[in-house]
């Protein structure tokens, strides 16, 4: 069997798509609570750019390669967490795109641009959990976080008073869809500690967000942080913004 690691071994905590943005934040939080930080990335030499970044703050990281479109990349990653640690504590599924062209209605998106954004936004996630999962459940308590986003609410699209935009349809659906995976992998594993949660961080001032977007990066990635870091009376199979339920 296993031997467990101590309870003075710091955690270690992989996040993917992690080389700017919401991604980079949490790891650095993250880093600044003790976590060992497997910062991935598709692009080896950004990833590394910004670990090195980290690393000047003292907090514990190194760069990993890692493309949720590409298996042997996820693989890759796999083997080299479980040879070099045995064992992932914590996994923030993060990367994502908006591709949605917004001079069209949902009717418009062409299939080119549901199925690209799938394969990173959902399906990527799923086979990166599921590469992951062997060595979650050899964690003392595993904690997996699913970056969603409001725009995943149905309740919200209904109403009409949200104002959201009707013109990310592609965004909207693959998002929905990672809130239902953490569902369904949230009762899966109920019986162990693992717990499974989605994030909504907010219209946050990135890349994908935007200038104009009303919060800012540091924000943006607390909802993940706290989902990562649950003890061991926390929720899962939940969808949080801060410490706040969002509506399904």
């Amino acid at each position: 069997m296993k031997k467990m690691p101590s309870m003075n071994t710091p955690l270690v905590a992989l996040i993917t798509g992690a080389n700017k943005g919401i991604g980079l934040e949490t790891a650095r939080q993250l880093g600044r609570k003790g976590m060992h930080i497997l910062l991935s990335s598709r692009d080896p030499a950004r990833g590394r750019a910004s670990a090195e970044q980290l690393k000047k703050l003292g907090i514990e990281v190194e760069a990993v390669e890692l493309d949720v479109t590409k298996p042997a990349t996820i693989r890759a990653a796999a083997e080299l967490v479980a040879k070099r640690f045995g064992r992932l504590d914590v996994l923030v599924n993060n990367a994502a795109v908006a591709l949605d062209d917004k001079t069209k209605p949902p009717s418009g998106q062409s299939l080119a641009t549901w199925r690209t954004m799938f394969d990173v936004n959902f399906f990527g996630m799923v086979e990166v959990t599921q590469a992951f999962l062997p060595l979650l459940r050899q964690s003392r308590a595993g904690r997996i976080v699913n970056l969603a986003s409001g725009l995943a609410s149905i309740t919200l699209h209904t109403d009409p008073t949200a104002g959201f935009p009707k013109n990310m349809a592609v965004y909207s659906v693959s998002k929905t869809a990672v809130t239902a995976w953490t569902v369904q992998l949230a009762a899966e594993l109920k019986d162990t500690p693992i717990k499974v949660n989605a994030c909504d961080p907010g219209w946050v001032k990135t890349d994908l967000g935007g200038p104009d977007a009303p919060t800012e990066v540091e924000d943006g990635a607390k909802t993940s942080v706290r989902l990562a870091t649950l003890d061991e009376n926390g929720p899962s199979g939940g969808f949080f913004k801060g410490g706040q339920p969002v509506p399904w």
